[in-house]
């Protein structure tokens, strides 16, 4: 995120604030590596918080307190705000504390002892395995180019895993067809290998023989997988295919995201190791991971209830 694209955002903001947010934003982007979105979800909030300190008299980042940030997140409750917004926005604070006490700009780290609003982790929606068989053959066995993409974008997304970001971002050379091993760059630019199974690999083939070529343009490069006029396959569309393939099998609405989900609990159900289901999804946290044995446990505890007679 350029500086002049950041200080649009918040011209009314004293100068020193403004420059505060401009270089927390360049960290973010050039030494956190941070992605375009999560830089302009974070600048957003602390420009939020910025413009509630001013109004509360505090012109330069230095004046900012504990007690400011404490405002800010009630003013946004009493807003509306949910609580899961409000646990993101004092993420935020604390990351652009920490940074402003690092830079020089606070004497101590103010943010540190804020506490978050507890998110409500609700249970992700998951296809049952069959359903999830279903959808990735929904393409069926035609040979066009477009069907053959269509069917390795539901192979890999469901056979991997992976992040629909990090599907579209594969090039070719980070398919290692001997070992059925993907090379996927993840958040914070951090590389995992993830394996995936022989159907997505008879797709591969089948893309990468007869289905690719015939894309193929002036503007394809390395891409993996492609659009229809040839350039790298974009995200939105890669959502679409997903959509449209669950909805022509009649199948619950789903997303990549679904996918996702799906293949976390069906590889814990099949009895997959906790840190091993981390690795191959790219969780920074095992907490993360682990509201995917809680998808399992009340799949379980449904199939209880419903098939046991003293249930």
């Amino acid at each position: 995120m350029s500086r002049t694209s950041t200080r649009a955002t918040h011209e009314t903001l004293p100068q020193a604030m403004r420059d505060a947010a401009d270089d927390f934003a360049e960290h973010l982007s050039r030494v956190d590596n941070r992605s375009a979105h999560t830089v302009r979800a974070y600048v957003a909030d602390v420009v939020s918080l910025l413009d509630h300190a001013v109004r509360m008299g505090r012109t330069e980042p230095a004046a900012l307190e504990l007690a400011v940030l404490r405002s800010w997140l009630a003013r946004l409750r009493t807003g509306g705000a949910a609580r899961t917004s409000l646990a993101r926005k004092a993420a935020s604070a604390r990351v652009f504390s920490a940074w402003a006490h690092r830079a020089g700009l606070l004497a101590t780290d103010v943010g540190a002892p804020l506490a978050s609003p507890k998110a409500r982790r609700d249970l992700p929606g998951v296809l049952r395995a069959d359903q999830a068989r279903e959808l990735v053959q929904a393409p069926g066995d035609e040979y066009g180019p477009v069907l053959l993409r269509d069917r390795v974008v539901l192979e890999l997304l469901y056979g991997t895993g992976i992040r629909v970001s990090e599907l579209c971002g594969l090039d070719l050379g980070d398919v290692d067809q001997g070992r059925r091993v993907v090379r996927v760059l993840g958040k914070g630019a951090k590389e995992r290998a993830v394996p995936y199974g022989a159907p997505a690999q008879r797709s591969l083939d089948d893309w990468l023989r007869s289905g690719r070529p015939a894309l193929r343009g002036a503007t394809s490069g390395e891409a993996l997988l492609l659009g229809a006029r040839g350039g790298r396959l974009q995200a939105t569309i890669a959502r679409r295919i997903v959509d449209r393939y669950a909805r022509a099998a009649g199948l619950p609405r789903t997303s990549p995201h679904g996918l996702r989900h799906s293949a976390a609990t069906h590889l814990l159900e099949g009895g997959a190791d906790l840190r091993a289901v981390q690795e191959i999804l790219g969780h920074a946290s095992l907490s993360t991971t682990q509201i995917y044995t809680h998808v399992s446990v009340e799949r379980l505890r449904a199939a209880y209830r419903q098939a046991h007679p003293r249930a």
